[in-house]
């Protein structure tokens, strides 16, 4: 780790201008108080509070904290197995709440106490992680992709297996195919919902955006997913959900609804972890290992705070596609319009 003294040197200003830099002073130019900056990070300055070393990894969220969701509660069960084996505490972080105004992002983290981040974001707010490589604060985005060579990420590309599935569904017969998918834009729902129209597209069915049913990722915005289903005319004769949690809603309610799976309609869903064996009959899924994602993340960011590795994180985890018990061929009542 580098000192104050290092850094001014290498920057060529004072001791003093370095440390206005780090603490945000507003004298300090702010073309200088930049260069600091990125030296401090480039070289892994760490500054102290009292006697002690900050040693905690953010997990920081552009937009809403969503640390209690599915995923993210999968995610963070890696991070924490990664960051546990070189002695790292975790802070969940809020940057919608907590950064002031006058703040760069790497003044913010120091601020609070934080050597490294782990980044939760959605499209809309990309910016922001580009901005935090650009500072080169050690950082890691999960479950995103990007262009910009200096954002480190991990993600899985589900686009490929949501064709994959949406195909297996044409080959057992359907042809009206509906897909539920995430009402907040990020990547990974993206993915799908470009994997699903590829899907049809290979098959010469035509996209009908009538059929795309957008509801937030949780057990009740799955249950609003299969009423809507189910009153279609002509009904869909099978689903592609994006979300564990959705598709494990819309199974509960096709049963209240009187909705045989698969006889009536065959369901494919999205699996991180194990949700496709807490429903009955088990789940036909797209499937990601969302602790793999938090952990080598985690490994890789407390890895490289002490000794910054040349080039950085990029990486690309495949999922799988697992045949079970909610696909079928189309019954004879696959039509017929229920009532909810």
């Amino acid at each position: 780790m580098s000192s104050v003294r290092a850094i001014a040197k290498q920057v060529g200003v004072s001791i003093t201008t370095v440390s206005r830099a780090l603490n945000n002073d507003p004298a300090v130019n702010p073309a200088t108080r930049e260069r600091v900056i990125r030296a401090a990070n480039r070289c892994g300055y760490t500054a102290s509070v009292g006697k002690r070393v900050m040693s905690s990894i953010g997990l920081c969220y552009t937009n809403v904290v969503t640390v209690s969701d599915h995923f993210d509660a999968t995610v963070l069960g890696g991070i924490t197995r990664g960051i546990d084996e070189r002695g790292f505490d975790l802070v969940i972080l809020n940057m919608q709440r907590d950064i002031k105004a006058n703040e760069n992002y790497t003044q913010f983290f120091r601020r609070k106490g934080v050597r490294g981040v782990l980044i939760r974001t959605i499209a809309d707010s990309h910016q922001v992680c580009v901005d935090i490589a650009n500072e080169e604060f050690p950082h890691v985005v999960i479950s995103d992709r990007f262009d910009e060579p200096r954002v480190n990420y991990v993600d899985c590309d589900s686009r490929v297996d949501t064709t994959r599935a949406t195909e297996y569904l044409i080959s057992l017969g359907h042809q009206r195919i509906a897909f539920s998918m995430h009402n907040t834009r990020d990547r990974d729902h993206l993915d799908r919902l470009a994997g699903y129209r590829e899907g049809l597209k290979n098959q010469n069915i035509e996209f009908d955006e009538r059929l795309v049913l957008r509801h937030p990722y949780t057990t009740e915005g799955g249950a609003a997913a299969m009423n809507m289903a189910a009153t279609m005319r002509p009904r869909p004769t099978a689903i592609v959900f994006a979300d564990p949690q959705t598709s494990i809603g819309a199974v509960k309610r096709a049963y209240e609804l009187g909705v045989r799976i698969p006889d009536d309609m065959s369901i494919v869903g999205f699996d991180d972890r194990d949700a496709r064996r807490a429903v009955y009959p088990t789940m036909t899924a797209v499937c990601q290992d969302a602790a793999r994602l938090g952990y080598e993340a985690a490994r890789w960011l407390t890895r490289n705070l002490d000794a910054p590795a040349n080039g950085g994180l990029r990486r690309t985890f495949p999922t799988f596609f697992e045949v079970n018990q909610t696909t079928a061929p189309p019954g004879r009542s696959g039509s017929r319009a229920l009532t909810a």
